[in-house]
């Protein structure tokens, strides 16, 4: 029978997923993931996703993950019936010493808001940063009280007020003709990278720099990013950021130039 594109499908190491090792997982947050929005059995950035899930598991695992498995184990998931679809891939371990697993959710695909973002900022860091990993009580909390403010999304913050990520997005800043990532612990996100990538072979690269929250509206504007794509920022606490709707339309219109990858 066939599955409905709009039904999850979540699969381990090739089979679907039983109860008892979900039950494992749920009680067990060791491990990393990563998510892209696949549309005709495509991704961007799909060299950087493999990258990403290989370079981490050495880091917390000691034993990497071969890309060829995980496009063999994506592909196996989205099936014969779903070209489009939001897929996340966990990595973990039953096991200490074991290689890892793999784990493949596949739900229906999803677009980034259009509307200008608000972002409540929250004295807060994720810890490992740079790896996407599981178990992030903090930032669900955060996120969560600053939606129940009226706010879209949280943005992290260090020390001195420094500006680092949002809880599930990049953020970057618009000065002049040059986009200003923070110089901070965060993730550096596949979305970013893209961009980062693409300015760079249009002859106008971005740089990072100390951004803190008394200085954001000094910035041409701001804007934020992940799988599901860029969006500006209207707002971040109680101050609001100029939106430049051709400076957005552009730097769209740069991001949907870059190419989508076959799994």
């Amino acid at each position: 029978m066939k599955t409905s594109p709009t039904t999850s499908r979540i699969e381990i190491d090739g089979h679907p997923a039983t109860v008892e090792e979900l039950g494992f997982l749920a009680g067990f947050p060791y491990g990393h993931f990563t998510a892209m929005q696949v549309r005709g059995r495509r991704t961007r950035g799909l060299e950087l996703h493999l990258r990403r899930l290989d370079e981490a598991s050495r880091e917390l695992f000691g034993a990497g993950l071969d890309g060829g498995r995980v496009r063999e184990l994506v592909r196996h998931a989205l099936g014969d019936d779903i070209p489009d679809a939001s897929v996340r891939v966990y990595a973990f371990q039953s096991e200490a010493g074991q290689p890892p697993s793999v784990l493949v959710t596949v739900k229906p695909p999803a677009d980034d808001p259009t509307a200008p973002q608000r972002l409540r900022s929250v004295p807060y860091l994720r810890p490992v940063a740079h790896i996407k990993h599981l178990g992030g009580f903090g930032q669900t909390h955060h996120e969560r009280q600053a939606q129940r403010e009226g706010f879209d999304h949280a943005l992290l913050t260090g020390p001195d007020e420094v500006v680092a990520e949002g809880a599930i997005a990049n953020i970057g800043f618009f000065a002049g003709p040059t986009v200003v990532w923070p110089d901070a612990p965060m993730l550096h996100g596949i979305t970013m990278r893209l961009i980062e990538r693409a300015l760079a072979e249009r002859g106008t690269p971005s740089r990072r720099a100390t951004v803190r929250l008394g200085e954001v509206g000094s910035y041409d504007g701001a804007f934020v990013s992940n799988a599901r794509g860029i969006v500006a920022v209207g707002r971040i606490d109680e101050g609001d950021l100029p939106v430049d709707s051709e400076r957005m339309r552009a730097l769209t219109e740069l991001y949907d130039s870059v190419a989508w990858d076959e799994i």
